[in-house]
């Protein structure tokens, strides 16, 4: 008897396996790769973006120092005057080796944490006040514009009439200057809240407690941080002028003491100090402020 054979007996199966054809599951396959190599180069490209503007900042300030550093080297800039930043380093580092520099920072960010509370507890009982309630921000609220144009200096002779020329009257004005823009923008926050989100609350029958949580305290939230941030960098500022009045100590006082002796290096030191501490205090606060806001947005969620 003759053997016969079929083509198609030889030739690939073309029908399904386990519920799919070779060439689908060979096109899946190839999916799968091209899609998980696309999400690899995704993530290694947010990755990128993202330490490349963490780290854009810091071009410009290097720039500038490393400017700075040739032209001193070169006499552009007289060290009499403008130490280069390498002599400032060495002046820093000198103190710290001293054990001067921890005295002085550490004091300086005492008084700034210390006043920085005592105005934020105020601006936040006074803002809130003024904020919710229109009588009280007719009554209050001129008063507290007109004492927020005065000069930082104008309250120091005030200040060490009343308190002395000890901790309390540089806490004090610390406070001073903290106040006024939580105040601010505290108050400005409330009064900006939408009013069809309170009319809504007052329909689902909120007490006043639930209508402040529910509503009010998310929607000023952001304007709140943002004073809170500007009411540091004011408390840095306003430092200063607190060391002024009879200190011994602090920041303030290593500045007005390379004044008073000629010592360019220590001023620039304290001034870049001064710089280096707000920054770092500014962003543990916006850290603070962005898990606030996300706890904010889960508890609403919830």
């Amino acid at each position: 008897m003759g053997f016969y054979t079929r083509s198609s007996d030889l030739a690939p199966s073309s029908e399904p396996q386990n519920g799919r054809s070779p060439a689908k599951a060979t096109h899946s396959r190839q999916q799968a790769t091209w899609g998980a190599g696309a999400r690899t180069g995704a993530k290694g490209l947010s990755r990128h973006r993202w330490l490349r503007s963490r780290y854009q900042g810091w071009v410009l300030p290097i720039g500038l120092l490393i400017a700075w550093e040739l032209l001193s080297r070169l006499g552009v800039f007289p060290p009499n005057l403008l130490p280069a930043p390498s002599t400032v380093t060495a002046t820093i580092w000198g103190l710290a080796a001293s054990g001067e520099l921890v005295r002085h920072i550490g004091i300086t960010l005492f008084r700034v944490v210390l006043g920085f509370g005592v105005g934020t507890l105020a601006a936040t009982v006074f803002g809130a006040l003024t904020g919710y309630s229109p009588v009280a921000h007719r009554y209050l609220d001129p008063l507290l514009q007109a004492l927020r144009n005065i000069p930082s200096l104008a309250w120091v002779p005030l200040f060490i009439l009343w308190l002395g020329i000890f901790e309390t009257s540089k806490v004090a004005l610390i406070a001073v200057g903290v106040f006024f823009p939580v105040y601010l923008n505290l108050m400005s926050g409330i009064q900006n809240v939408d009013r069809k989100l309170v009319e809504v609350g007052k329909i689902y029958r909120l007490s006043q407690i639930q209508l402040i949580y529910r509503v009010f305290f998310p929607a000023t939230l952001p304007a709140y941080i943002v004073g809170l941030r500007n009411g540091l960098s004011l408390g840095w500022m306003f430092v200063v002028a607190a060391e002024l009045m009879g200190a011994s100590q602090g920041l303030g006082f290593l500045l007005i003491d390379g004044q008073t002796t000629g010592r360019p290096a220590i001023i620039l030191a304290s001034l870049l100090l001064f710089a280096l501490l707000g920054k770092l205090t500014d962003s543990l606060l916006a850290a603070l402020g962005k898990r606030l806001l996300r706890w904010q947005d889960t508890y609403i969620s919830a």
